[in-house]
């Protein structure tokens, strides 16, 4: 699956490209961190009354876990943090609560979130039937870890309770790309859904290559300029690529996730 992030200055502006967005991808994210005085409720509507019905992600990320952009000098190998207006943990947790009652189709939550908190929304989760599913994420901005390190966050989002696992690092190497990837296999081993690329001009490849082994899904921006992560490309860019490869991308199931069976995408002959 294709998911677009919505990033915009204003409401307007953000309503405007989730109908821009619909009709071309499975899942829309919804970056509240990234929307200025963006109205959560009113986006989620505007996502529920196009009639592609894409699903609905809702992030809102803490400081120092938003957007990345290369340095001044352009060196792919060094990336800094831009700096967004700081709000405190429980604000910002709480607008994931209010996604929760809205009936978003997924939150996410960072790994390292404080616990009570993480439980708080999983608790609204449960009061909501679970119609809600959580996607614990881990972002490392600077480098990618070792495998052993790579695996072991896998099992620290399970243990945290993730119905999808996120594990997305900063890309030095191309051989980055081959570890992070290689957590695909490894949490389907464990019936996981999991979404595994790099970040950064050289995890590029690594953001085709996820749903091909089995991502639950891969980002792309609307337009190029409206990159939510270093190294994104358009989803324009990524149909096409998934087109002269001739790939077909599984259906969604009716509860919104591609069946583990079912999830890796076919190959015309």
């Amino acid at each position: 699956m294709i998911c677009v992030p919505i990033v915009a200055r204003t409401q307007i502006e953000a309503l405007r490209k989730i109908e821009r967005s619909a009709p071309l991808t499975d899942i829309i994210e919804l970056r509240m961190d990234m929307i200025r005085g963006g109205n959560l409720g009113e986006l989620i509507n505007k996502v529920r009354s196009c009639p592609s019905f894409p699903k609905i992600i809702v992030t809102n990320r803490r400081k120092g876990e938003g957007i990345t952009q290369l340095s001044p000098g352009g060196d792919s190998n060094t990336v800094k943090l831009t700096k967004k207006i700081s709000t405190s943990e429980t604000q910002r947790v709480a607008t994931l609560n209010e996604a929760v009652a809205c009936g978003a189709d997924y939150i996410d939550v960072e790994l390292n979130t404080p616990d009570d908190l993480r439980r708080e929304l999983l608790s609204a989760i449960g009061d909501y039937n679970n119609r809600t599913q959580p996607i614990i994420s881990h972002h490392d901005f600077g480098k990618t870890p070792s495998t052993r390190r790579l695996k072991e966050l896998f099992h620290e989002s399970v243990k945290a309770g993730a119905s999808v696992v996120k594990i997305v690092t900063f890309a030095r190497s191309p051989e980055d790309n081959l570890r992070v990837l290689d957590l695909i296999p490894y949490a389907r081993k464990s019936k996981r859904s999991i979404v595994a690329f790099c970040m950064g001009e050289e995890g590029r490849i690594s953001r085709i290559l996820a749903p091909l082994l089995g991502s639950f899904l891969t980002f792309a921006s609307l337009s190029k300029g409206a990159e939510s992560a270093a190294g994104q490309l358009t989803i324009r860019e990524i149909r096409e690529i998934y087109k002269i490869l001739k790939v077909k991308m599984p259906a969604l199931s009716e509860d919104g996730n591609v069946p583990l069976s079912q999830s890796d995408p076919q190959v015309e002959a």
